[in-house]
């Protein structure tokens, strides 16, 4: 049995300090990103977008059980990586990529947010999960969006817990942003009810979407949302043609992605196939389709610093993932962009940008 935060600080504390319980009945990856993640390095290099990562251990072909995002980690993002609850991962390396991914889609995640407020008084909002949450970025983010609101991050990997309470005593929001050490959806009922639950790039690392799916929902109080984000547009960073190799690599690089994708959902455990039509899911688990939006990250050339670098990061993941499925022509190209030296690499290129498109779909329990 995992502990939560507040187990810990309890066992730790003097005699007569108490601290609530953020599993307490009325009251979360994973990147998605963040929640059972499986420990997966995505080809692409992310990490569950959200700064979420997997805990299922599993490799992509051709790759390592490790990281680099969604090889970020929250491993999704522009570049997908997973790890979490896995205990060979050097999280001190891949947390902080991790959180510069989620950092970078930060616009992406206070629309969604604010999606939910339209449809939701804010006020309304009091227990928020957000499942597989990863450094936790998202969490506080939603902290910040919803003041009256307890958020509970909820993952597998203490050290990406740590980092949530890190991040969420610099930000002075240390009473209302919780911690609980938990996979899901194998401890669902470690969780508690939630007026919204978060589930950001996580549900794709869970084998039986519809039931965990099904099972989120139930945790729903009378009125509650779920936000799901799922699906958008791999990000981009070079123009199709930027000089050297053959042009459209990013796209060949996307289909590479595709296919181990497809290779990590076969290999999870409980398997099952299903249409991502996410309306039709929501409808089954018994919650009311209330739209999906699409949003931007669009971080356009020349980039700062910092998400330069996280471009850099992705690239050099990927290029270590897909080793076994680029042509050699695509290698060497990628080879040329991670070298510092070279004046065509992504370190000195001014023509580097990020662009992502990241989709949010939501769900509304009956009131």
């Amino acid at each position: 049995m995992k502990r939560s935060q507040e187990q810990h600080d309890e066992a730790a504390a003097p005699a007569g300090r108490r601290h609530d319980d953020p599993a307490s009945p009325g009251g979360t990856g994973p990147h998605v990103g963040h929640t059972s993640h499986v420990g997966h390095t995505p080809p692409d290099g992310h990490t569950p977008s959200d700064g979420h990562a997997p805990s299922d251990g599993h490799a992509p072909r051709g790759g390592r059980a490790g990281r680099g995002e969604h090889a970020s980690p929250r491993a999704h993002g522009p570049n997908h990586e997973h790890g979490h609850g896995t205990p060979d991962l050097d999280w001190d390396r891949i947390a902080p990529f991790l959180e510069s991914e989620a950092e970078a889609l930060a616009s992406v995640y206070r629309q969604a947010a604010a999606r939910v407020a339209e449809l939701r008084p804010a006020a309304g909002i009091r227990r928020i999960l957000d499942i597989g949450s990863g450094p936790g970025v998202v969490s506080c983010l939603l902290a910040e969006a919803f003041p009256e609101a307890e958020v509970v991050a909820v993952d597998p990997t203490p050290a990406l817990l740590e980092r949530t309470r890190e991040r969420a005593q610099r930000l002075g929001l240390a009473a209302r942003v919780r911690t609980l050490e938990a996979e899901v959806p194998g401890q669902l009922d470690e969780l508690g009810q939630a007026d919204l639950i978060w589930l950001g790039n996580s549900l794709h690392h869970m084998g039986d979407q519809r039931a965990a799916l099904a099972a989120l929902a139930g945790l729903l109080r009378p009125g509650g949302a779920l936000l799901l984000v799922e699906g958008g547009l791999q990000a981009r960073h070079l123009p199709r043609d930027f000089g050297i190799g053959r042009p459209g690599l990013e796209a060949r690089m996307e289909v590479t992605t595709e296919e181990w994708f497809a290779d990590m959902r076969a290999g999870l455990p409980g398997a099952k196939e299903e249409t991502e039509d996410w309306a039709a899911l929501f409808t089954d688990a018994g919650l009311e389709p209330a739209g999906a939006r699409s949003y931007l990250a669009d971080h356009p050339a020349p980039i700062g610093a910092s998400v330069r670098e996280l471009v850099i990061a992705g690239f050099a993941r990927r290029r270590e993932s897909m080793a076994d499925r680029l042509s050699q022509e695509d290698l060497d190209t990628l080879d040329r962009l991670l070298d510092p030296a070279d004046p065509q690499g992504l370190a000195n290129r001014p023509d580097v940008f990020m662009l992502a498109a990241k989709s949010v779909h939501i769900g509304l329990a009956k009131p």
